[in-house]
């Protein structure tokens, strides 16, 4: 039986990216293959290869100070600014990548912050250093301090524990062992060395100092005072028998640990923020604010790397985590960018051989800061170019496989970073992409805008052009949407310039670039300066938000902040029209895509052949214009704020049951607003209350950017370009001001047909019920009709049980037959629970509440207290203070009110017979029946 569906729109969330990482300390296990990051006031714990967030750990309220990942990753340590110390228990799941966490301790070490912390390798001791020059060794399990140090003078900026090994000739060790147990004269011991491993801890302090402690003893037993500045790092190499410090005062020590003696000094010539050792104390690594990564080797202390040229500040290294797996190197850099280096090559390197500069396996952004605007990119849109509030523009991968990749270009994971664009000197506002995905242009706030060419097939992404010519930073730009009708530039449109390019300012002014002249020759490296413009117009008397060219026609729109929308055109810079209606700044604007069908009017006709236009107001409206009448054809309503981004959705073209979608062919307006909400809505609704398809919720803060990687398949390489018309990825992408990206996928198709397959399959179930009831089969039927919510029909069971006749009645039954009862002495406790909640409801009505009252009889007779107790106390029926112990008291009251209203009608009942009998008596009934009295009133 074929069951009919409304279609509802659904959108659900595919995939986020969100910050992992904001600043603060950052800590790694053993491996190196999860990394304890800050985020604000709380920690995530993520997993380094896929960034995956597996865990998210809340604040108290105050900035982390540090944290600590054990080796094993067993352990997490959190320390905050509230001088509190967290001590968590992380187990992962079998099932999933998840990570469960327990807080088992809360302490507080010292009186000032601790602003470093490590835990040896068994992951059993923890070391704390606090603001004041303490350090503190705490047992990890049992929470208790073991040994507390006091030496430095200052705040304590590097900890670790190490192992030595200990040499005692046969003699010494027979005196310690002599302190255990008694030694016979005629003993004669053997003089041979034994050996064992001593714990220490080494800490280096902002004076310079490092001082070793021995754990055992619970003594200094070297100060290592060479250093002029703050030690950053140390690392030991029980190899080597060398522990290595290094310090912001530009240099590297390598100390020998039998002696406590300088092996080497290497001049960094930088201030050091992080190092380390590599392949068992043969090299060391190091960097810092030059912000590269950098290899001497121990034995001779000779750089490995060739020179390399300083990076810029936001560049600069604060961190390294080894990945001994991988062979790898990650890096954390002062933009909270992280970038994986390949180290492999460090294994076979011969003694007088040199390092290349690792290659970056692989950049990740911890913050995207805010996502001011966004496009898809590249020419199948497996890329997203963001303008993040900063100067440059990041290029991140989006595609899910390689497989979606162009077939000669490199295969990304998803989220990692493809490249930076750099070259404005201030924050980028706005950027386009052309009909191709080859060429971005992008305009900022230092009045020039930039073409830059894209071509990811040889990983170039280069700078094209600079236009320069606005007074004031520009606020809207705009590319070609449609193919240009020379055919080798649409065939080949990574070699040819776009044909134009437009450009809105603050200044109040847009302008048209010559840039069809522009040729690209791949051996010319510098961009093309002093273009001019084609023409200027003065086109709004205030700011200008948005422009946008059409796709079909020699027209462009421009939208500004003194509430109109002015139509361009393209060739001369004349106005067409001129949109009115808006009653706030109009933010952003969209033509229709080649092919979109027209609107039907309620009045009759249709907006006509050239298309339709949408604008976002701060009216708190969307509004679609006619391009032929230039008048509003509808307004929607429903943001609780400005309305900052508008596009068009490209048709879907998903089919069920070879059934197309309804309004398969006719697109969507997807809206962004400030109050951090999405809306769908649909033009083509036949009533206003339709047009609303659906609300999207998924960010924090306003949503400033959306985009589609769909929305450019109508008119992608027809002529045979890089690109393929069916690599869609995601109809949907929003960015927003809490630096995240949520990708959004359809699930209209996937959702009408699970509601289709549950309608069926209700219908089927309700119709076996009725079959059960019929042939009154009380098991099946009171079981399914608890699993189908059918409170109606279970009622009218019970009743009919309770009404039959004594004749037919089981006898000794509380139902009334003995196969309910026994149904009833056999549900699970989701179907005991099920029943009581109808229960509660029937005994509420005097009507129903003989059925209700005996079926509680026979639960309550048939489970024991502790059944009803132990639910209670279950999550999923509530917990202790809601769910059950609300049933039972609404149980209660109701019966109470029952029992109450029955005394009353037994009193009354006596009143009742009392009258009777009295009434008898008046009427000489009480007489004998067989005196003359009684005959004669009997007669009358």
């Amino acid at each position: 039986m074929a069951t009919k569906v409304n279609f509802k729109t659904t959108f659900e969330v595919a995939k986020t990216i969100q910050p992992i990482y904001t600043g603060g300390d950052i800590s790694g296990n053993s491996d190196g293959s999860l990394i304890a990051t800050c985020v604000d006031e709380d920690v995530l714990v993520v997993d380094t290869i896929s960034t995956a967030v597996l865990c998210r750990i809340e604040g108290d309220g105050e900035p982390i100070t540090n944290v600590c990942l054990s080796p094993d990753s067993s352990h997490l340590v959190i320390s905050s600014r509230s001088l509190s110390l967290r001590i968590y228990t992380l187990s992962r799941s079998a099932d999933t990548d998840d990570i469960s966490f327990s807080l088992v301790r809360t302490l507080k070490p010292h009186t000032t912050p601790v602003v470093s912390s490590a835990i040896d390798a068994t992951s059993s001791l923890l070391a704390t250093g606090g603001a004041d020059g303490s350090l503190k060794v705490w047992d990890v399990r049992g929470g208790y301090a073991s040994h507390t140090f006091h030496g430095h003078g200052g705040v304590i900026s590097a900890l670790t524990f190490f192992k030595k090994e200990s040499s005692k000739t046969g003699s010494q060790a027979i005196i310690e062992s002599s302190r255990k147990r008694k030694i016979r004269n005629d003993e004669q011991p053997e003089l041979q060395s034994t050996t064992s491993s001593l714990i220490y801890l080494a800490s280096g302090d902002e004076d310079g100092k490092v001082r070793i402690w021995d754990l055992a003893s619970r003594k200094s037993v070297a100060l290592l005072d060479s250093h002029v500045s703050v030690v950053r790092a140390i690392c030991f190499s029980a190899t080597q028998e060398m522990l290595l410090s290094a310090s912001r005062d530009r240099t590297i020590i390598l100390w020998n640990s039998n002696t406590w003696k300088q092996q080497k000094v290497i001049p960094a010539l930088e201030v050091l923020e992080t190092a380390g050792l590599l392949e068992d104390g043969r090299f060391c690594y190091a960097a810092g604010e030059s912000g590269v990564l950098r290899f001497w080797k121990t034995s001779n202390g000779r750089e490995l790397t060739p020179k390399q040229k300083s990076k810029l500040e936001n560049d600069s290294i604060s961190t390294i985590i080894q990945l001994p797996s991988n062979s790898q190197l990650l890096s954390v850099h002062q933009d909270h960018t992280m970038r994986l280096h390949d180290i492999s090559h460090l294994q076979s390197l011969g003694d007088s051989a040199l390092v290349e500069v690792p290659a970056i396996v692989r950049t990740i952004s911890g913050n995207y800061d805010e996502i001011i605007d966004m496009a898809c990119v590249g020419p199948a849109r497996t890329m997203l170019a963001l303008a993040t509030n900063t100067e440059s523009i990041k290029l991140i991968s989006i595609a899910d496989s390689p497989g979606q990749q162009d077939p000669s270009a490199t295969s990304p994971s998803f989220g990692s970073d493809v490249a930076v664009l750099e070259g404005h000197e201030d924050i980028i506002i706005c950027l386009d992409v052309d009909w191709s995905g080859h060429w971005l242009a992008t305009g900022a706030k230092d009045n020039t805008a930039r073409l830059w060419r894209l071509d990811p097939a040889s990983s170039t992404y280069s700078c094209f052009a600079i236009f320069a010519g606005h007074a004031e930073s520009l606020g809207a730009i705009a590319l070609p949407r449609s193919q240009p009708t020379d055919a080798l530039a649409a065939k080949n449109p990574a070699a040819y310039a776009p044909e134009f390019l437009l450009t809105g300012s603050q200044d109040k002014t847009i302008k048209r670039w010559d840039t069809a002249r522009l040729k690209y020759d791949p051996t010319v490296t510098e961009p093309h300066r002093g273009v001019k413009a084609l023409f200027t117009r003065v086109a709004h008397e205030k700011d200008i938000n948005a422009i946008d060219s059409s796709p079909i026609a020699p027209l462009f729109a421009s939208a500004s902040q003194d509430r109109t929308i002015k139509i361009w055109s393209i060739e001369d810079g004349s106005v067409a029209g001129i949109l009115r209606g808006h009653k706030r700044g109009v933010w952003s604007i969209q033509f229709s895509p080649a092919a979109t069908p027209a609107l039907n009017l309620p009045e009759g006709g249709s907006s006509g052949s050239r298309g339709l236009l949408i604008s976002g107001s701060g009216d708190r409206t969307v509004k679609v214009w006619s391009l032929s009448t230039y008048t509003c054809l509808q307004t929607f309503e429903g943001h609780s704020n400005s309305v900052l981004k508008v596009i068009w959705l490209s048709p879907r073209t998903s089919t069920r049951d070879n059934e197309a979608v309804p309004d398969a062919k006719q697109p969507l307006i997807a809206s962004a607003s400030s109050d951090t909400l999405v809306k769908l809505w649909s033009p083509y609704s036949s009533t206003d209350s339709d047009h609303l398809l659906a609300t999207l919720d998924n960010h924090s803060d306003r949503v400033w950017a959306l985009t589609s990687s769909t929305s450019f398949s109508i008119q992608r390489n027809k002529s045979g370009g890089n690109g393929s018309p069916n690599s869609v990825l995601y109809p949907l992408i929003s960015g927003a001001a809490d630096a995240s990206l949520t990708f959004w996928a359809d699930t209209t198709v996937e959702t009408a047909t699970l509601a289709s397959q549950r309608a069926t399959e209700r219908i089927e179930q309700d119709q076996l019920l009725q079959n059960h009831i019929f042939t009154k089969n009380y098991r099946e039927a009171i079981t399914l009709s608890l699993a189908l919510n059918h409170p109606g029909r279970l009622l009218r069971i019970f009743q009919d049980v309770v009404n039959l006749p004594e004749s037919e009645k089981d006898p000794g039954t509380i139902m009334g037959l003995q196969a309910v009862d026994d149904v009833l002495a056999t549900l699970d406790h989701q179907q005991v629970f099920s029943l009581l909640q109808n229960i509660r409801d029937w005994n509420t009505n005097a009507r129903t509440a003989t059925a209700a009252q005996q079926t509680l009889n026979c639960l309550f007779k048939n489970y024991p207290a502790n059944t009803f107790i132990e639910m209670a106390k279950e999550r999923r029926f509530g917990g202790v203070d809601k769910g059950m112990k609300e049933i039972l008291r609404a149980l209660e009251v109701y019966t109470e009110r029952h029992y109450k209203r029955i005394e009353e009608l037994v009193d009354e009942s006596y009143l009742i017979e009392y009258t009777l009998r009295e009434m008898d008596e008046i009427a000489g009934l009480v007489v004998g029946a067989d005196s003359p009295e009684s005959q004669d009133i009997v007669m009358v």
